[in-house]
């Protein structure tokens, strides 16, 4: 027994729904999926994506048609699901969804996370600092009030392990030097856990390649795609892996197994 958490970047539910994601996630024997880039309103998923076999999901939806938005899907009945951050730039987005477990022994969420990528220009990378503003003092909070897993899409490589082509991209979104010190604050100072990487210090750990140049197939990758967790629940990880067997979007499924039940 345990708890298996999965996280994907669906880069759009029906599309990776084409490509098979539906059956996977149906065998993955996960307690609980974070899905991201959902793109897609709540009319499209309705009667179709509600459920990954015993799985129920919630989501928060962006305003806009086909763009961003988030889902966590449980096995077992949340004590309460929040959805949004109370901001109102980035709850327009569909960034955020937390699924709480409380009892008598335990105060836990499971949230589910998109990180804006400024790579789209300047105003986008602008609209990702401002994230980062906004979501480091709300995990801070929640730190002081419960254990968490933030599983998701952070868009931000955080060392020079975590992709292929360090050197040629120090000045591009995602591996900036501002977009680095967050993370390591997060972890140094505010004392979350990177999980994977303390179960995995190995090169190469990719969850994200592009779709040009045959990114895949030379595994020129990024690791963009993260657990974020409190240090007593990231103690209890046991086993990581990126699951690479079948491609349903242009990241891959990061699987962690860890040692309690819900």
């Amino acid at each position: 027994m345990g708890f298996r958490l999965v996280t994907l970047n669906l880069n759009g539910i029906r599309s990776a729904a084409s490509k098979g994601f539906i059956q996977w996630a149906e065998m993955a024997g996960a307690d609980c999926m974070g899905v991201q880039e959902i793109k897609a309103q709540r009319a499209e998923v309705t009667g179709r994506f509600e459920h990954l076999g015993a799985l129920q999901g919630h989501f928060h939806f962006a305003q806009r048609k086909g763009y961003s938005g988030v889902g966590v899907y449980v096995r077992k009945q949340p004590s309460e699901v929040i959805v949004g951050l109370r901001n109102r730039e980035f709850d327009a987005e569909g960034r955020y969804v937390e699924a709480r477990f409380d009892s008598a022994r335990r105060k836990l969420s499971i949230i589910s996370c998109y990180f804006p990528s400024g790579s789209a220009g300047e105003h986008r990378q602008q609209a990702k600092f401002r994230f980062l503003d906004v979501i480091y003092p709300h995990l801070l909070r929640l730190k002081k009030q419960r254990e968490f897993i933030l599983v998701g899409d952070l868009n931000i490589a955080h060392r020079e392990i975590d992709l292929r082509n360090w050197k040629s991209n120090q000045n591009n979104s995602g591996f900036l030097p501002e977009e680095r010190a967050w993370l390591t604050k997060l972890f140094d100072q505010a004392g979350l856990v990177d999980v994977f990487r303390r179960l995995n210090g190995e090169p190469e750990q990719y969850t994200w390649w592009s779709n040009r140049g045959q990114a895949r197939e030379r595994n020129v990758g990024w690791r963009l795609d993260y657990h974020l967790a409190t240090p007593g629940v990231a103690a209890k990880a046991r086993r990581e892996a990126i699951y690479l067997a079948q491609r349903f979007s242009d990241h891959a499924p990061v699987i962690v197994d860890y040692d309690f039940v819900l």
